[in-house]
């Protein structure tokens, strides 16, 4: 019997050939994926970058472009505001002062002095004081002048308030004064010496006046330089000795109170 060799069994059947591993799946966050996010980036810088463009031009635009009339309305009266503080005190109470006098000729008031800023209730009567005080007056401004004959002395004083509405209040809450002798309502006497305004002081006040511009009210005092007191003057006498002071009131008012052209290269405006 011839030899057979064994008959070998085939090996055990273990399916198909396993597939070789694909790339990782792409990572999902709030359901985008990575390049999704890419995009969202890309257009969210893009419109940042408009935005910014936007507010850029907008902000050159806004940077070269002609005031308003009403933007330069505001800068004039903020101008008229500061002046008390940003002008010298000489160019709120000018050296000389023109006022006219009877037959229309023309006379010169002198300056004899400028007194310290001071506060408000320091440099007016009692009752003007608590009208002054009412209103917000912020500082009261002071000087004295003389007629060219040196025989008439004029302290005028300047009250500051925030602006032009309140400060015509103010003028026409103040008490007019008594008549007779002396003046009680009104802007003290500021007497300097070694001028012809040495002896003007509150008991020679003879006369007042009021008057405004723009946001300040402007008061005078008057008397006779010789100092003589109110009370010995028999009667109230005419104005005409003391016509000079409602005219340096008027002059100091109107200067400044009138609004100029606002000139938004200069240092002296906020535009």
């Amino acid at each position: 019997m011839a030899f057979q060799p064994p008959m070998q069994q085939p090996p055990p059947f273990h399916g198909p050939p396993a597939e070789p591993p694909g790339p990782p799946r792409p990572a999902v966050v709030l359901g985008l994926r990575a390049r999704q996010w890419v995009l969202v980036a890309a257009t969210l810088g893009c419109l940042y970058a408009l935005v910014g463009g936007v507010a850029l031009v907008s902000a050159t635009q806004s940077l070269t472009r002609e005031p308003t009339g009403a933007e330069l309305q505001t800068a004039a009266r903020a101008e008229v505001a500061r002046r008390w503080r940003a002008w010298p005190a000489a160019r709120i109470f000018p050296d000389r002062i023109a006022y006219e006098v009877q037959r229309g000729r023309t006379e010169y008031a002198g300056r004899a002095g400028i007194a310290p800023e001071s506060d408000c209730a320091a440099s007016v009567d009692p009752p003007v004081a608590a009208v002054l005080a009412r209103n917000g007056c912020r500082a009261v401004l002071r000087a004295t002048y003389v007629d060219e004959i040196q025989g008439v002395a004029v302290t005028v004083g300047v009250a500051v308030f925030a602006d032009a509405p309140t400060a015509d209040r103010a003028l026409r809450e103040t008490p007019p004064d008594p008549d007779g002798t002396p003046v009680r309502n009104s802007v003290r006497a500021a007497a300097f010496p070694g001028t012809a305004a040495a002896r003007f002081t509150d008991p020679a006040r003879q006369d007042s006046t009021a008057d405004r511009g723009g946001p300040y009210v402007v008061l005078t005092s008057s008397g006779e330089t010789d100092g003589r007191p109110a009370a010995s003057v028999a009667e109230r006498r005419p104005n005409l000795p003391f016509a000079v002071a409602p005219q340096l009131a008027r002059q100091i008012a109107h200067t400044l109170g009138a609004q100029a052209m606002p000139d938004c290269s200069s240092r002296e405006w906020k535009c």
